[in-house]
């Protein structure tokens, strides 16, 4: 079995397509690309430079993926975007490369849903079971983990990280990291409770959703201090690993930057 491919499409030779890929009208596929089997690229697609895309991906119209890195520092350098499995990228998405100020690599997982003009800059890292809404924009080198969602038209600004997890309303202006675990909204956008919903769906046990609400009412309301919270969810036995995994993030936080952890990786232009 060939990939089915237009023949109004450009397909460089050197590509390397699985045999059961469709190809539509209109899409270019660059020398450098690798699409894994099952994978669908509706018309009118681009896949420029150095693109490694897994299996059974559907790719909408106009979506561009591999364009250089927005970034005036960049020189050209050989960099890449890694793209796992079963993932929908709608209509207008940009996915740019990385650069070589971390490992050169842009990396989205698998099982994710990016909604029509969605932007994922250089350096990013996206995890699994993501969804982002219409019109998101990720910044440069932003960290986005499993299961979080992020509603339509959310800025988050470059070395952001959002939690596992973690819900963004809608218009939200993401200035500092989102904790696991949390719904956060507003401009700037801050944590407004738990993420219930998602605790729930993902079955969750009471007792990690009664924790979870506990550390929150410790850190965002009375705001006794990470390490008091810690101190007083020990005494109470409430420090489970999922919340753990919340402290040791707020903690990575902290000693970052403008309430971002990773900016302490900035390097200059």
């Amino acid at each position: 079995m060939s990939p089915k491919i237009s023949n109004l499409a450009v397909v460089d030779p050197r590509a390397q397509i699985a045999d059961d890929v469709e190809i539509g009208h209109f899409c270019v596929v660059g020398p450098k690309a690798k699409i894994g089997r099952g994978s669908v690229l509706m018309n009118n697609v681009t896949i420029d430079g150095d693109v490694e895309i897994g299996e059974d991906n559907v790719i909408s119209p106009n979506a561009v993926i591999g364009g250089a890195p927005q970034d005036t520092s960049y020189r050209g350098d050989e960099t890449k975007v890694v793209i796992g499995d079963r993932n929908v990228i709608r209509e207008c998405v940009t996915i740019n490369r990385g650069t070589v100020k971390e490992d050169g690599y842009t990396r989205v997982g698998s099982d994710c849903y990016f909604m029509g003009n969605v932007h994922v800059a250089h350096d990013c890292r996206v995890g699994d079971h993501v969804i982002i809404g219409h019109g998101t924009m990720l910044g440069g080198h932003v960290h986005v983990d499993h299961h979080a969602t992020l509603s339509g038209s959310v800025a988050v600004t470059h070395y952001g990280a959002i939690g596992s997890y973690t819900f963004v309303g809608g218009a939200s202006r993401v200035l500092q990291d989102i904790a696991p675990f949390m719904l956060a909204d507003g401009n700037p956008a801050r944590p407004r409770c738990i993420n219930i919903v998602a605790l729930k769906r993902n079955n969750f046990k009471e007792e990690v959703i009664d924790a979870l609400n506990e550390a929150y009412r410790l850190l965002y309301r009375a705001r006794v201090g990470l390490e008091n919270a810690r101190e007083i969810l020990h005494s109470k036995g409430d420090m489970l690993p999922d919340i753990e995994h919340l402290m040791d993030k707020l903690s990575v936080s902290q000693s970052g930057r403008h309430g971002r952890g990773r900016e302490r990786r900035r390097k200059a232009a």
